[in-house]
Parts: C-alpha cells; structure tokens; sequence
C-alpha cells in the first residue's frame, strides 16, 4: 500500500466566529468556560477533520489557559491548525480571540493544545497522513509537539498505573 501524501499546516487551518450570548456566560456575563472548551473542541476537530480526512475522536486537553473573559455581546474568533500528526493522531493548536469590531482589534483569550484520533465508522484508529510544516515558525511547533506528546504519555502512563492499582 502506498504511502500516505503528507499535507500541510495550512490545508487545516480553521477559523470560526462566534457571537458571546446571555445564555451562554456566568452570573458576571463572561462566557462559561465550558462553552469556550465546546468551541474550541469543534474547531480543533475540524481541523484534524481536515487534515486525517476521516472522522475524528478527542483523546485529550492539554495546556487549556483561560487569560481573559469574553463578555456578553462580544465577538470571540477561534483560529485551529495541526502542529503535529503521528500514526493515528494529530495535535491541533487551538487559540481563542476577542475581537473588538468597532476598532478591528484582537486580544486572545484562550489557548489549548488538543489530540484527536483518526477513526474508521466503526470506531477504530486509521493511519492519518504526515504533516509537512513549510515555515520556520511550523517546523518549531511540529518539534515542540513531539515533546508534548512525551509528556501527555508518560502522564497517562501514570495515571493507568494508579487507576489499576487501586483496583487490584
């Protein structure tokens, strides 16, 4: 079987724009968390979507930093790119705005790192083409992955260690 053509950072770019509304922010008016991390899973899965060209599962949240509040009103921007793809998984970078689109300004708000998992319908791994990075400023995301990965595994690693030994 032939070897997968690799695909590039930009062939997975995603930017989504979102409306902050009342039903969707705290008693303060700021936009739950937990809708921020909804957002930013469909953006980073459409990029893994994108890229891999399969369906897609999320297989973890690294490195979610909240820095500042959306309010009600505002406009938020959600920019997604692959960093990194390994066999069966993809690293996608995801970063959250706040747009001011009176003076076209953008403050970011969030930023995450997301793994997914390429998946055939029936729900297991498939090989997902290589990522080929082009620029400077992609081939250091591309090396930075790769030890982030090390470290999401030896964390996991350890943490099904525990989990099962409880158990025994």
């Amino acid at each position: 079987m032939a070897k997968a053509k690799g695909r590039t950072v930009e062939e997975s770019k995603v930017e989504m724009v979102e409306v902050v509304l009342p039903n969707d922010t705290n008693p303060l008016g700021n936009i739950l968390g937990g809708k921020v991390m909804h957002l930013m899973d469909i953006a980073g899965a459409i990029a893994a979507h994108r890229h891999a060209r399969s369906l897609v599962v999320t297989a973890s949240v690294d490195s979610l930093d909240f820095l500042h509040p959306a309010r009600v009103g505002q406009i938020i921007v959600l920019r997604a790119f692959l960093t990194r793809a390994f066999r069966t998984s993809m690293e996608v970078e995801v970063n959250v705005y706040l747009e001011d689109y009176i003076l076209g300004e953008r403050r970011q708000t969030s930023s995450a790192f997301l793994t997914y998992v390429a998946v055939d319908p029936s729900g297991q791994p498939v090989a997902v083409p290589p990522l080929v990075p082009r620029t400077v400023e992609e081939r250091h995301r591309f090396r930075e992955a790769l030890e982030r990965r090390r470290r999401r595994l030896a964390l996991a690693a350890r943490a099904h260690r525990r989990y099962f030994d409880k158990r025994i």
